[in-house]
């Protein structure tokens, strides 16, 4: 299965599209803001020309990728996180955009991990821990763990087109939204988009 987020840059009414062919008939139609009518989680000015809500979820892809622990690499997949919401973020050291994001991340990671949101930033640089560690040291990102995905594997799963790349997966695995580009992850409009997942499958667990 793959997924396709793509972006209409130059238009003012901005249109966004997340396709998923194997459910293309159940994916409705964008409103120019971004978002699908249905369920539609809080949007900031600064969200809504850049959030897809994808409606219905579609799964997230099994492939497995790295994590670094003990300064060894694991293998993980994102089914290893069923059960909490998941921003899955692309990323690379040499993307400007992201070197400017990955400090919010962090901070979200800080700020959102006891209400049950992990944040896995998936570096795709080819030299692998080699070339992110120094990164994370520099940066003093201390909240995330090192995520690894060399070949690009689980990026092509997911039709990554551009760095940075977030995917917000629910906590029955799967992907509920997205955008391309960077954003203050930190803010409080990024937190009340997360939330209104985290509170929506709270809610259903009731």
């Amino acid at each position: 299965m793959t997924l396709r987020l793509e972006k209409a840059f130059l238009e003012p009414a901005v249109r966004l599209s997340l396709i998923a062919p194997a459910v293309l008939a159940g994916v409705l139609a964008l409103s120019p803001a971004g978002s699908l009518r249905a369920e539609a989680p809080p949007l900031s000015p600064g969200l809504q020309d850049l959030w897809v809500q994808l409606q219905p979820p579609v799964a997230a892809p099994e492939r497995d990728f790295q994590v670094v622990r003990d300064d060894r690499e694991h293998g993980v997949s994102l089914d290893d996180f069923v059960g909490e919401v998941v921003l899955v973020n692309f990323w690379a050291t040499w993307c400007a955009p992201c070197v400017h994001e990955m400090p919010s991340l962090d901070q979200l990671q800080a700020d959102l991990a006891e209400e049950g949101l992990q944040v896995v930033a998936i570096s795709v640089d080819r030299g692998g821990l080699n070339q992110v560690e120094p990164f994370f040291i520099d940066l003093q990102l201390d909240h995330l763990a090192i995520y690894l995905d060399p070949k690009g594997a689980i990026a092509r799963d997911l039709d990554v087109r551009g760095l940075p790349s977030s995917y917000l997966i629910d906590r029955n695995g799967q992907v509920v939204g997205a955008m391309q580009g960077a954003y203050d992850w930190a803010g409080e409009d990024a937190k009340a988009l997360i939330r209104h997942y985290i509170a929506r499958q709270q809610q259903a667990a009731q």
